[in-house]
């Protein structure tokens, strides 16, 4: 819950490739949000609006901790996107090219290149059926759901439909069916990808918690890690999603993805506002 003590807050509106994020500092003063405040805040007619909520915490052995949530209010263990804008911000601020970043999955690398765009290492994908999770055992390459998609974890769980065209998916519906099904205890982020050659991939998102997005970095590097165990694309892919274009090498190290960032405003939550969520 909040208290009287977190009035007057501040937050960054940022987007990568229209995946867009409100972003809370909270490393001078603790600020903790209740489902009911993170909902009302990620509606776009009610409050700011949001696909997730970063909150930046302070970190003993690396830069800044990082913790994610969905628009619903349910927790996102990694968010690769707003990771990269937050990376960039935090760059800028302790002037470094690299940085180390904390999340409630993994430790992540950021690094800015030299064309001034932010790559972020995701780390390396899991693909047993208990680190994904899934409910019952079966083959995540192929699995047991018709059409045959591929489960991956990058730290939250994915479902990558292989599909010859997109226009003949309907995302929303099949995104929301897929997304609940038993298999995916946890529910699921799911994607429907169209192979354009050894190195393009054109993906659609369902993102878990939140509906159809413009943008995943976390969804773009799970296509990949499966169009690469079906030997389907090379390790370096250039991903089309519906706000624009990631670039994702799959290393020894992890999955690099690389795409633009955009820090839109700043902005403070007023009185009235935090007076009708404290009341929850």
């Amino acid at each position: 819950m909040m208290t009287s003590n977190d009035r007057n807050i501040s937050f960054l509106k940022m987007h990568g490739l229209g995946n867009d994020f409100v972003i809370i500092d909270s490393r001078d003063k603790n600020i903790n949000l209740s489902v009911h405040a993170i909902r009302k805040l990620g509606d776009r007619n009610f409050g700011v609006g949001f696909d997730q909520l970063a909150i930046i915490q302070n970190s003993e052995g690396s830069d800044a901790h990082l913790t994610f949530f969905n628009s619903d209010g349910s927790s996102s263990a990694t968010c690769g996107n707003a990771t990269r804008c937050i990376a960039n911000f935090l760059m800028k601020e302790i002037k470094k090219d690299e940085i180390d970043l904390a999340t409630d999955h993994v430790k992540l690398k950021a690094k800015r290149e030299t064309d001034g765009s932010v790559s972020v290492n995701m780390g390396l994908p899991e693909i047993h059926w208990q680190k994904i999770p899934l409910s019952e055992e079966v083959d995540t390459l192929f699995l047991p759901i018709h059409g045959e998609p591929t489960a991956t974890s990058m730290g939250n769980p994915h479902c990558s439909f292989f599909v010859d065209s997109l226009d003949q998916v309907n995302v929303e519906a099949e995104g929301a069916k897929i997304e609940n099904h038993p298999l995916f205890p946890q529910k699921t982020n799911v994607q429907f990808v169209s192979v354009i050659s050894e190195c393009r991939l054109r993906v659609r998102v369902w993102e878990r918690g939140v509906g159809v997005t413009k943008a995943s970095g976390s969804s773009a590097c799970a296509a990949v890690a499966a169009s690469v165990r079906r030997q389907i694309t090379g390790n370096k892919v250039h991903v089309d999603l519906d706000g624009g274009t990631l670039v994702v090498n799959y290393k020894d190290d992890g999955m690099w993805m690389n795409g633009p960032t955009m820090h839109v405003f700043d902005g403070q939550l007023n009185t009235q506002f935090l007076d009708s969520v404290y009341e929850k």
